[in-house]
């Protein structure tokens, strides 16, 4: 299994084989997404390894009632909900608990935006390549939703990258994006932190930081 120092050394890293995508070369324009928080370092190193413009893309996984770390679905800051109908049966969750839920995470989302727009102005997507960045790919309910969300503002392709990633993700993703990029798949996925030898958590100050010196170049 490939590790990595930490986000930004995996970020150079995916910026290596992301350079050599056909896609990516023949780009008019690329736009890298990162998904906050822990995609932010990442794609800010993709996007200046590429000369590309970057934004982030806020999603919110919907969470499930007693672990919070499952999701069932994710909302988008379109306001795009997304939800694994197959895992909502299985759990038994009812309409009232899967609603609350919605509203609960639609209100974050636009929390999140307001914090992140207040140093980063919004990309235009339509026509791009666009780049959907995230530090490791867990169920995959968030990537799958910012791929979404890129193919609805009208990006021409739409890339999936990420450092690590379970073995079954990119069969699993296969129909989110134009091509998936995932540079360790390890035989047993635990967690995403696995990959990286330093992997703390960031807080919004810190993030703030790194997009806003990703937007100023």
């Amino acid at each position: 299994m490939d590790v990595f120092e930490d986000r930004r050394d995996a970020g150079r890293h995916l910026a290596e084989t992301l350079s050599g995508d056909a896609a990516i070369r023949d780009a008019g324009r690329v736009v890298v997404l990162g998904i906050p928080r822990g995609g932010v370092p990442v794609g800010a190193e993709v996007a200046r390894a590429l000369g590309a413009a970057f934004d982030v893309v806020v999603v919110r996984k919907l969470r499930t009632p007693h672990n919070s770390e499952l999701g069932f679905g994710a909302v988008g800051p379109d306001g795009h909900v997304e939800i694994d109908q197959s895992l909502v049966d299985r759990l038994g969750l009812t309409a009232e608990q899967i609603e609350a839920e919605i509203s609960d995470r639609r209100a974050a989302v636009e929390r999140r935006l307001e914090t992140y727009r207040s140093v980063a102005p919004q990309v235009e997507l339509a026509d791009a390549v666009v780049v959907v960045v995230d530090d490791g790919i867990a169920t995959g309910g968030t990537a799958r939703q910012a791929c979404a969300l890129a193919r609805r503002s009208g990006a021409a392709h739409v890339l999936l990258a990420a450092p690590v990633a379970p073995q079954h993700a990119a069969e699993d993703l296969a129909d989110a994006a134009d091509r998936i990029v995932v540079l360790s798949q390890p035989a047993e996925f635990l967690a995403v932190g696995q990959a990286y030898r330093d992997f703390a958590q960031l807080d919004d100050e810190t993030t703030l930081d790194v997009l806003r010196a990703a937007v100023k170049g």
